[in-house]
């Protein structure tokens, strides 16, 4: 389904409220808190809160006129992240938006009562923070990002941009992303016609971002996919210094990593995805549950290339190939 479908759908949706009920739930200012694991003047946290309060604005709630929100920003910290969780839970708003799963697992400790929808969450049911994606119940919701098929497509498409790749390294941080030993372990259970290794690149620091590249440097044939994983996109600048510091191709499903100078990315729109969070606390703050309304999977995915980068790599990048993508930078 297209996105201006979707939205249209939801509109119609909204417009088929009672129109008393509507206004009983309007008549005062709404609380919302607002949790991110980025740092407050990263671009992709600020493109993130944009789309978020576009999508509020759509659904007739304003800041300053029907409804308050509360940010707060934790730079990929779990101590901080705990802290402000405590610190929104503290101001009783009427729901709370959580990105990443880090934040949410500190929102859950929080609490068991205030309406939690998440964004940007892999693997919600594994984790445990809902029961299904069908019906979530007790207070968590929300949207999810990364399914492990998608590991495969990744491969592919790091293997059509470096023909020559035999090897590639998936890095993650296992304290703020777990799933990934899931996802790996469900990828090499699958049939698969990929040339090249794929292995887990664990890291906990920066150090350790570089000691990992430095290998792949060492080895030819070697690739790095950046995984979905707040840790790294909060040190993307260190990965991306090292991959281009040792000459190795690179694919993240966040296409502000090639923004920035990484290669390739292939990954659910971030910031659409962001937008869609506000429809849910639109349907909490008129009165639906969280515990029924269906965790939701992204509906929009982006193919970004960085010519630019993949001429500096000695890359070729096909015609073909060229074609798919949603957006070039030269």
């Amino acid at each position: 389904m297209r996105r201006r479908e979707f939205i249209g759908i939801l509109g119609g949706l909204a417009m088929s409220w009672p129109v008393g009920a509507r206004a009983e739930r309007v008549d005062r200012v709404r609380h919302v808190g607002l949790l991110l694991g980025l740092a407050e003047n990263d671009p992709e946290a600020q493109s993130r809160i944009r789309a978020f309060r576009l999508g509020l604005r759509d659904l007739d709630w304003l800041e300053g006129r029907n409804i308050h929100i509360e940010y707060r920003f934790a730079a990929d910290d779990p101590a901080r992240m705990s802290e402000q969780a405590a610190e929104l839970v503290s101001l009783s708003p009427d729901v709370i938006v959580g990105n990443g799963t880090p934040v949410l697992a500190a929102l859950r400790q929080a609490t068991t009562s205030i309406p939690i929808v998440f964004s940007i969450v892999n693997d919600p049911v594994g984790q445990g923070f809902v029961s299904s994606m069908s019906r979530p119940g007790g207070n968590i919701t929300g949207f999810s990002f990364i399914e492990f098929p998608i590991i495969g497509k990744w491969t592919a498409m790091l293997k059509d941009v470096s023909p020559n790749l035999s090897r590639v390294a998936l890095m993650f941080n296992p304290s703020t992303s777990p799933y990934y030993e899931v996802f790996l372990r469900s990828f090499k259970g699958v049939s698969q016609s990929i040339a090249a290794e794929i292995s887990p690149a664990p890291v906990h620091d920066e150090a350790e971002i570089e000691q990992t590249i430095a290998r792949l440097g060492r080895e030819a044939g070697s690739g790095l996919i950046a995984g979905s994983d707040i840790f790294v996109i909060v040190h993307r600048d260190a990965i991306l210094r090292s991959v281009k510091a040792h000459g190795i191709p690179s694919l993240s499903p966040y296409k502000q990593f090639v923004r920035e100078g990484g290669l390739v990315s292939y990954g659910p729109d971030t910031v659409d995805t962001f937008r869609r969070a506000s429809s849910y606390v639109d349907r909490i703050l008129r009165g639906e549950k969280a515990a029924e309304l269906p965790v939701q999977s992204p509906v929009k995915f982006e193919l970004v290339i960085n010519m630019t980068t993949a001429k500096e790599l000695g890359l070729k990048i096909q015609n073909s190939f060229a074609m798919l993508a949603d957006e070039i930078i030269e």
